[in-house]
């Protein structure tokens, strides 16, 4: 072999040897932004083939953090297996309370963990239940002390007052036994804050169709059938979107 042949061929072979030199080499910003492309798009799944080799070289990021949360948190809704969903969404909450940690004066990172946190009360047991609930409480507050602009956090707050208000008398009153005295929450608490989620961003349907679940419970007929036939109009662009609907739609058909 020529020499210069020999010396193009080493030299090759030593450029493949070195992660420096190939796809290995992306720095924690890269792996975001590549992952990013993917969160965009609702492949959540694809995201976190970037977001967590970032978090090796970054794992003190905060808001990657966050971003690996809600991943997790969004697979939980692609599976049908119960244990799948407690694990993935176990994990959004782990992801959850670093960045909260972390970043403490960061108003997305509690906002991730009142997320989580309510992702899993669906698989809990109404102990459990009982014991999150207050969690998802300080966390949706501590989010909207520190960015009051936040529709995501009134809209989860909204629902900690709904879910609450739903719970009958009997069954408070057996939780209160059994648990410990449960948090009062009205009707109109959760009104209220959808209502100001929709002032803040009118484009999420999400919050439409909750306020129109609000005044379902309310018995304000009309206005529920409003606000969630609004919902459903507009084009989904959540990952939760579709099952917000299938919400929406089964609470129309009782109201006909």
């Amino acid at each position: 072999m020529r020499p210069a042949l020999l010396f193009s061929t080493l030299l090759a072979v030593a450029l493949l040897s070195f992660p420096s030199a190939g796809i290995g080499a992306e720095s924690a910003e890269e792996l975001i932004r590549q992952g990013d492309v993917f969160y965009a798009r609702l492949q959540p799944a694809e995201a976190l083939k970037f977001y967590l080799p970032a978090e090796k070289l970054d794992p003190r990021n905060g808001r990657l953090l966050v971003r690996i949360a809600r991943q997790y948190r969004h697979l939980v809704s692609e599976t049908a297996k119960r244990a799948e969903k407690l694990r993935l969404g176990g994990m959004a909450v782990d992801y959850a309370k670093r960045a909260v940690a972390l970043a403490p004066n960061d108003s997305e990172a509690h906002l991730a963990l009142a997320i989580g946190t309510g992702k899993l009360l669906p698989l809990q047991s109404s102990k459990e239940q009982v014991a999150n609930s207050s969690i998802i409480k300080n966390a949706a507050d501590k989010a909207i002390a520190l960015d009051p602009a936040s529709d995501l956090a009134w809209q989860v707050l909204g629902r900690w007052y709904l879910n609450l208000a739903e719970v009958g008398s009997m069954k408070r009153a057996l939780a209160q036994i059994a648990y410990g005295k449960l948090p009062a929450a009205r009707y109109e608490d959760a009104e209220r804050c959808f209502l100001k989620a929709i002032e803040l961003n009118p484009n999420r349907l999400m919050h439409y169709i909750e306020l129109g679940r609000t005044y379902s419970n309310m018995g304000r007929e009309a206005e529920a059938r409003k606000f969630i036939t609004k919902g459903l109009a507009m084009p989904d662009t959540e990952k939760d979107d579709p099952e917000t609907k299938q919400r929406g739609r089964e609470i129309l058909k009782k109201l006909q």
